[in-house]
């Protein structure tokens, strides 16, 4: 009986499963299919991003009868007229009420700021975030934010991407750097469509998640970012996020005012992250009970320090709008300035969940506005305006926290569309850094992993299969296929086997790639003649060379989609040995477990 009439008939179901496999090998392993899937990421991550701030602004008005409470600091809550503006000491406790148990019960990596977290699984985890994070992270920061947790929603926003990012690159069962770089692409988008800011997507996931300037992760972060942005653009509008005044530098000396602001920026950045961790310890020490009351609890005293300072409700936009255009005396914008570092800290020890990004951003505005009045007061005739100050003061302050430069000049001149103040800009934030650097080894993001015991500055854990070259595992190559061979007797000779491939040699003998039984079979059920040669369904997978390693083995297995495959010799032309995923597998926990 011949191979063909063996065959099984293929029916639907085994030709859509078929169909859906390649189509699976296509988007893993080509740069197009890498492309499309950093499309998706882009575009689902607006949509969560839009979705988020749908959130923000359903909950907050729920809790406060407002679309943004800031902007009316101290107003009564038109639901519950008698509170007057007390109801702001209970609307944490009811927000608390509700992300706690949801935070401690689905997801606890959705607690505090979520970019630790993300910078964590891209270095350490081969980027695996669980499923569950997006949708815990966004109703747990909605509720905060919205029940007066003043703190950011690009942290959250950032965290949510990345875990979309993952679930793709999980569902498509990609590679660990592929998988890295559709998280990446995620953390762009979720920056981009709420700043209305790519290019400070881009670099904010280049710089502060992926630490790598690659040219192909550069081109697919950079496609999703456009591709959030767009989608955001569409459905929240183009307008700049902030309204610089016209601003040109009108003396030299004037850059020594900003050197100035720079030194004091990157003072206050390392602040605000040693102020942020000081009172997590505090509620560490204080919380006796169990962590998903903890919210509810401490949401007590910050509903008593919304009461004295309301500006400090949610993100605080309006309060910092109002800061840049100078309309706050000098001794206020220290006390919001205190307040923030103050409320944010308290927000994140209770168990809070949302970003760093804006508190960072918002502190800079009132340091740098307090630093323009008083230089424009000292130095009428130097000093530019107090708004330009304030926009250099919240760029060099994140700067100063989040150790992220380029990104810090890249957003502070997306958000305002004004090329004037890139100079100005550039030199504060440079000096900022500078200083963070000289006074502290952490940033506000990484400081939070050192006290866990993980360091990102240093080399990550030798693994068992970077130490474990191929040839301690390849086995002799098997009989080669000749090209010539009809592939109905391919498939009697790859019955034998248990992985399923054989090397191909041609007619010179030499070495041409491999045969597979998936593409024989997938050959003979399409009505292809069994007598048609192997050379037909050659298949060529990444070349191994014996100098390899077993990760880099691995990866070729997966990106190949090869149960087995030749190692070549170190100028990668002759095969000397055969590897295959049982072969590598094997070794590794043999070796784990002896």
């Amino acid at each position: 009986m011949s191979v063909s009439a063996a065959a099984p008939r293929p029916t639907p179901t085994t030709g859509w499963r078929r169909r859906a496999r390649v189509r699976g090998d296509q988007l893993r392993g080509s740069r197009g299919g890498l492309l499309a899937l950093s499309l998706v990421v882009g575009a689902g991550t607006a949509g969560a991003a839009v979705l988020f701030r749908w959130l923000i602004e359903t909950f907050t008005r729920l809790f406060t009868g407002h679309a943004d409470y800031a902007a009316v600091p101290g107003a009564a809550n038109p639901h519950l007229p008698a509170l007057g503006r007390w109801f702001v000491v209970l609307t944490p406790v009811v927000a608390g009420l509700l992300y706690g148990p949801l935070v401690h019960r689905f997801a606890r990596e959705a607690r505090g700021h979520g970019v630790p977290e993300v910078m964590y699984a891209v270095a350490r985890n081969g980027g695996r975030i669980k499923p569950q994070v997006a949708g815990v992270k966004a109703l747990a920061s909605a509720l905060c934010i919205g029940g007066g947790g003043s703190v950011g929603r690009e942290g959250p926003i950032v965290q949510i991407g990345s875990a979309l990012g993952s679930t793709v690159g999980r569902v498509v069962r990609v590679t660990e750097p592929r998988m890295r770089v559709l998280v990446a692409c995620g953390a762009a988008g979720g920056i981009a469509a709420t700043f209305n800011a790519p290019l400070a997507g881009v670099f904010f996931a280049m710089e502060l998640i992926l630490a790598d300037f690659t040219a192909q992760s550069f081109g697919l972060v950079v496609l999703s970012a456009v591709t959030a942005s767009a989608i955001g653009r569409a459905v929240l509008g183009n307008e700049p996020f902030l309204a610089l005044p016209t601003f040109t530098v009108a003396h030299p000396s004037e850059y020594l005012l900003f050197a100035l602001l720079g030194v004091v920026a990157g003072g206050a950045g390392v602040l605000f992250t040693r102020v942020l961790y000081r009172v997590e310890d505090l509620c560490d020490a204080l919380w006796p009970g169990p962590e998903w009351a903890r919210p509810a609890v401490g949401g007590l005293l910050l509903g008593l320090l919304l009461l004295a300072l309301p500006q400090m409700y949610g993100v605080g936009y309006p309060v910092l709008g109002d800061a840049i255009d100078g309309r706050y005396a000098i001794a206020f914008l220290l006390l919001l300035l205190v307040g923030k570092m103050l409320a944010t800290s308290l927000t994140i020890g209770i168990g809070g969940s949302g970003g760093v990004f804006a508190p960072s951003l918002f502190i800079g505005a009132m340091l740098g506005a307090a630093f323009g009045a008083v230089a424009h007061g000292a130095l009428p005739g130097v000093a530019g305006p107090v708004g330009a100050y304030g926009l250099i003061g919240m760029g060099a302050v994140f700067a100063g926290a989040a150790r992220a430069p380029i990104t810090a000049v890249i957003i502070m001149f997306e958000l305002t569309n004004e090329y004037s103040i890139i100079l100005p800009l550039m030199t504060a934030i440079v000096i900022a850094t500078l200083v963070s650097h000289a006074l502290s080894a952490d940033s506000v993001y990484t400081l939070k992993l050192r006290r866990r015991g993980v360091d990102l500055t240093a080399p990550a854990p030798e693994s068992l299969a970077s130490r474990t070259p191929v040839r301690e595992v390849m086995r002799p190559l098997p009989r080669p296929v000749e090209g010539g061979t009809p592939l109905r007797d391919v498939a009697s000779r790859l019955s034998g086997t248990s992985y399923g491939v054989l090397p191909l040699a041609g007619a010179d003998g030499r070495y041409h790639g491999v045969v597979t039984a998936r593409a024989v079979s997938e050959a003979l059920a399409g009505g292809r003649h069994e007598v048609e040669p192997a050379e037909m369904v050659t298949e060529l997978p990444e070349r191994v060379r014996v100098t390899d390693t077993l990760d880099r083995v691995l990866d070729a297995l997966n990106q190949s989609g090869v149960g087995g495959m030749p190692v070549l010799d170190e100028d990668g032309v002759d095969p000397v040995g055969w590897v295959t995923y049982r072969d590598a597998l094997t070794s590794m926990r043999t070796a784990s477990t002896g």
